[in-house]
């Protein structure tokens, strides 16, 4: 009997997208784009871990793809034969393979380098959409299983496993985690590397190398999403910030033939690729959920030839000469003719003694599918009264059992869009309290087991509630432009044009060359359209400086 579609996988769903064969007569226009290889029966054509050479076009005879399960073992996704390719999203950016792939006899194949293979994409239009989508989609179906990523071994409500979860998550990298109380594969590998429990978690890379509780830049490195900067190439741009604002400035400059690397301390999306949905964003009358969004963006940026550097922090700006240096965690450095500032912002804090006590385990900023299920069933406390807290309590509703809404002021409508006040008054399960603040958090070893709360009445409220969601605004993300040259307003957003002097350029910063884009501007528009669009409209002034300064 066939499965319910709701339990159908994308390549059962999908497979004629995800695995085209191509005609004759297309495969010789994409002859000019690579090189003909042999491979005997039995000869890796790409391993999981390893950089591949990039888009392989089968030209004679059979390759199997497979995938890793969580103890190691292969099992097959697909046999590629004839006019068919393999590769997937790792393959244009040049990073390690999900898959491993091997002849199963004789092969000729048809390499495209991912410089090449972007270059296909851009010449071939048609034929670029097709293979673009079957790359996307058969990223999409490694995330569904989690195949040819890292295998976090902890309890799944431990912090470090959520912490490691989102960032591979946000960076949309497939990945598997183990509970070592059920899955006897967990009990394995900690049997297998001699792991303490207080060491939990651990991260066994598609490699083979095993990390104990790593940073996101550990794990990044690791798993290859990440890789050194050449200190001595000077890039036309760079920008600060992966977020809407940052991924429309990557995008448009790379289409109009700039060379741009994108830096972003954690993941592309920046505080939209967190929202759930977003249903006033225009041409999209459903929603998207914001991860939907900005991955749509991080991978047209690569299509055109951008360079992502995710995770990787910017430390300082400095003038060299005529150009600019930044200086990034671990010592590395990028240079570029030009700097656009999109760093948006950093989540706010609650006011309340003890929060970093559950800010690992109970206490979130976003709400994604992640968190949903860690709440499902339950009562969860969310403060805030912006677009992105009505967004997470809508979505939030539909998993919880109640959603207490905590507001300071007395109503929503001054702070949020209509349509989600109408909407979450629609909500039998969200109940709104407003003109009221938490007072103190509860619980033990880490877990957050109660809140309190106290109204405008005087009288403290106590609720069983074990994850608390905090949406209450952010602070500019600017603390490390100090010394830099680049003013900033009395709150530390980034002055630009006429309020920056008088000389400056709309968009241009205090410091010539230097741009500010989105939340981290001053007086900018705190919406996702608004940045995007300064991230288009910012491409103009580059042209227009890197023109005169030549």
């Amino acid at each position: 009997m066939a499965l319910p579609a709701a339990a159908q996988s994308i390549i059962e769903t999908r497979r004629a997208q995800m695995f085209p064969t191509l005609e004759a007569s297309e495969i010789e226009r994409m002859r000019r784009f690579g090189e003909v290889c042999s491979y005997a029966a039995g000869e890796a054509l790409a391993r999981v871990g390893t950089v591949g050479r990039g888009l392989t076009i089968i030209l004679s005879g059979k390759v199997d793809i497979t995938q890793h399960d969580e103890s190691g073992r292969r099992e097959l996704i697909v046999t590629h034969g004839p006019g068919q390719f393999m590769g997937e999203l790792a393959q244009l950016a040049g990073r390690p393979a999900l898959i491993d792939a091997y002849a199963t006899e004789p092969v000729e194949a048809l390499i495209i380098p991912p410089e090449r293979l972007r270059a296909l994409l851009i010449g071939e239009a048609e034929l670029g959409e097709r293979i673009m989508r079957a790359l996307i989609l058969r990223r999409v179906g490694l995330l569904e299983t989690g195949a040819g990523g890292p295998v976090i071994v902890g309890r799944p409500d431990n912090g470090d496993v959520l912490r490691l979860e989102g960032f591979l998550r946000r960076n949309g990298h497939p990945h598997q985690t183990l509970n070592p109380e059920t899955d006897a594969e967990a009990k394995a590998l900690i049997e297998r590397f001699h792991v303490d429990a207080s060491q939990l978690p651990i991260v066994l890379c598609p490699g083979g190398q095993l990390l104990r509780n790593p940073g996101e830049t550990e794990l990044a490195r690791c798993i290859g999403l990440v890789g050194p900067i050449d200190p001595d190439r000077l890039h036309d741009v760079v920008v600060v910030g992966a977020g809407p604002a940052g991924l429309a400035t990557a995008v448009y400059t790379a289409s109009e033939g700039l060379s741009v690397v994108v830096l972003d301390c954690r993941a592309f999306g920046g505080q939209a690729g967190a929202s759930a949905r977003i249903e006033n964003y225009l041409g999209f009358p459903t929603g998207i959920s914001g991860i939907a969004l900005t991955a749509r963006a991080y991978n047209q940026a690569q299509k055109f030839g951008a360079e992502m550097a995710i995770p990787m922090e910017a430390k300082s700006l400095g003038a060299d000469g005529d150009n600019f240096t930044l200086a990034l965690g671990g010592d590395e450095r990028v240079r570029a003719r030009s700097v656009v500032l999109a760093c948006g912002a950093e989540y706010r804090r609650l006011e309340v003694e003890n929060l970093d006590t559950y800010e690992s385990s109970s206490v979130h900023y976003w709400a994604s599918p992640l968190e949903a299920k860690l709440c499902a069933d339950q009562e969860v406390a969310l403060v805030g009264a912006g677009n992105s807290a009505g967004q997470a309590a809508v979505y939030l509703a539909s998993h919880a059992k109640k959603v207490w809404m905590i507001v300071r002021g007395a109503d929503l409508s001054a702070s949020m869009s209509r349509y989600l006040v109408d909407r979450i008054a629609q909500q039998p399960n969200i109940e709104v309290l407003t003109q009221t603040r938490v007072t103190a958090l509860e619980g033990r070893d880490g877990m957050l087991e109660a809140i309190r709360w106290r109204g405008n009445t005087g009288a403290e409220m106590r609720r069983p509630i074990s994850h608390l969601f905090l949406l209450i605004g952010a602070a500019p993300n600017t603390k490390w432009l100090a010394g830099s040259g680049v003013s900033t307003d009395d709150k530390g957003f980034v002055l630009t044009g006429a309020d920056a002097g008088k000389e400056a350029k709309p968009l241009e910063t205090s410091l010539p060359g230097v741009y500010a884009i989105g939340d981290v501007r001053a007086n900018s528009v705190k919406r996702v359209g608004a940045a995007i669009g300064e991230g288009a409209q910012v491409v103009a002034a580059l042209h227009s400086y890197l023109a005169a300064a030549r």
